[in-house]
Formats: structure tokens, sequence, C-alpha cells
């Protein structure tokens, strides 16, 4: 009797430790890729940026939570060549935008996540950006070690304000869209 006490015992703790597992799954920073797409009324530019370091951290094999590093330092034009892709890109790392020298790095931390439907998840996190944090959501696939997501960025919320309709009048054919899109895949 004693050891069947024991041995169920035992097998319950083992069913509530295996039931409340958390775990890391760190990105490869590597094979992960974040591009970029930003559009103004006579056009659009796009590009890259390099992930640094991130995890999601998975609680009874759902998404849990996260942390993700962006290093602003690496934006990356791709539809432009030659001087004009380096002037763009040193625009875009200036004050005017992204303030890269004072603010090298940004952040997403999850703080909420919902699952859809098996491996579709409403992501509700906080960016930081140039020093600024705000709420932002988007969705999340996660299949075979890969997450993917797309998300809408409204620039103005991060002080962005070079061509944008937010903070001048009058701009015209000038205008840049506030709202940027940015297409991430995750390999862990």
């Amino acid at each position: 009797m004693k050891t069947t006490t024991t041995t169920l015992l035992l097998i319950l703790a083992l069913t509530f430790n295996a039931w409340g597992q958390t775990k890391e799954m760190s990105i490869n920073p590597e094979e992960s890729s974040i591009h970029w797409l930003a559009k103004k009324v006579t056009g659009q530019h796009d590009g890259t940026i390099k992930i640094t370091s991130g995890s999601l951290t998975m609680q009874n094999d759902l998404i849990s939570g996260g942390n993700f590093e962006v290093d602003m330092t690496s934006i990356f034009v791709s539809d432009l060549n030659g001087e004009y892709k380096q002037k763009l890109e040193g625009h875009l790392k200036s004050d005017d935008f992204f303030s890269v020298d004072k603010f090298p790095k940004a952040n997403l931390l999850i703080k909420e996540t919902r699952q859809k439907m098996p491996n579709h998840y409403e992501i509700n996190a906080d960016l930081t950006i140039k020093g600024i944090t705000n709420p932002v959501s988007f969705e999340m696939h996660i299949e075979d070690n890969v997450a993917m997501s797309k998300l809408i960025i409204d620039r103005s919320k991060f002080d962005v304000r070079y061509g944008s309709n937010s903070f001048f009048e009058n701009l015209g054919d000038k205008t840049i869209y506030d709202d940027f899109e940015i297409d991430v895949t995750l390999k862990f």
C-alpha cells in the first residue's frame, strides 16, 4: 500500500511538473530577418535591419512572453544603389529619423499573448524606438522553429518627424506616410 501511494504521488508530481514547464527559445540572429517597407506620396523604399538577440518564452508549449533587440545602426536600403543608397541610409540613421548615434538599439517586449488557433497568436507588446515606448499589437505564426509576424508601426509615436503630416503642414508630394511595415522572420 505504501509503495502504491508513493508511486501515485511520484506520478502526480511528475505530471504537474511537466504541465507547468517553461522554456526559452533563443533566436538565431544570423538566420532571422527583418524587412521594412516605408511609403511616401511619390513611391516607396524598402530594406532590412538586423536583429541582434531575442527569445520567446513558452509555457506549456504556448507563447507566454519574449524579448527582442534590434541593431538600429544596421539599417540597410535594398531598393537603391550607389550614392542614393548611401544618402538614404545616412538620412534614416540621422536625427531626422532614428538618431542611431543616440539610440543604437530598439527593443520589443512581449507583454501578453492569446492563442487564436494552433500556432497562431495575437501579441501585445511594448516597442521602444529612440527611447520612447509604445504598445503595439500584431499576429504571430510559429511552426517548426520559425516565427513570422507583420507589424504596422506609426513612426510619429516615436518622434520620427521628418516628412510627416502629423507634425508639418503643406508637405504635398514630399509627404512620407507615418505607418511603415515590418516583416519579421525569427528562426530558433
